[in-house]
């Protein structure tokens, strides 16, 4: 299913119901794939997973980015995220700040390893690009996107608390979601939000590419 599939066909059903090679052994249990233990899911995760899904995967697309790809990746790290809600004793109530912390973690984590891969990938590409000449509205396209490649690769180089209180806050949560999300006092959201800005600007400004 492509990306326009999932979009149209709404949130699936919570995670654990989705891994297929889990064997169910009766309500509220289920054996994990690699035949480990007996893990006990949560009565409350169905209505957690619908009610902040989409949210979660918003979060992990403001890292990750909307290309078809990357929208793929958000939803992977939505479905980690929510086997990790599963497996806690997070309470339902504190449950969308965390899950948007987590989700901001991984997508980061998922950044920085794409980012290695995606430098490799440079490397080679470089050598056979000399030779090669780009249409008008293609190299339009290709500037875009390093541009917000540059940004998310700068996202990944704030320090993690920046970068998370940055993220949470551009994907609509309360400064008051925020700070409790991340253990901070309401009245310091707006400055750790504010010096992550900064930081960000910075380090797009330390690695722009020369002109």
């Amino acid at each position: 299913m492509d990306a326009a599939d999932r979009t149209s066909a709404g949130p699936p059903g919570p995670p654990l119901a989705l891994a297929a090679p889990a064997r169910t052994l009766g309500a509220g249990r289920t054996r994990a794939p690699s035949g480990g233990g007996v893990l006990e899911l949560r009565p409350d995760l169905e209505a957690v997973f619908r009610r902040d899904h989409a949210l979660v995967v918003g979060v992990a697309a403001r890292v990750l980015g909307t290309s078809a790809d990357a929208r793929g990746q958000a939803e992977d790290v939505a479905q980690e995220v929510f086997l990790s809600f599963a497996r806690s004793r997070v309470p339902a109530d504190q449950a969308r700040g965390w899950l948007c912390v987590a989700a901001t973690h991984t997508a980061l984590n998922a950044l920085r390893t794409r980012r290695r891969r995606t430098a490799r990938e440079d490397a080679v590409v470089a050598g056979r690009a000399d030779d090669e000449a780009v249409a008008g509205d293609v190299a339009d396209d290709v500037v875009a996107a390093e541009e917000r490649r540059g940004v998310r690769e700068a996202l990944a180089r704030l320090p993690r608390k920046q970068a998370t209180a940055l993220v949470l806050r551009h994907s609509g949560l309360s400064y008051a979601e925020v700070a409790s999300a991340l253990h901070l006092s309401p009245t310091s959201v707006g400055t750790t939000v504010r010096r992550a800005e900064s930081a960000l600007r910075e380090e797009l400004r330390n690695h722009a590419s020369p002109r």
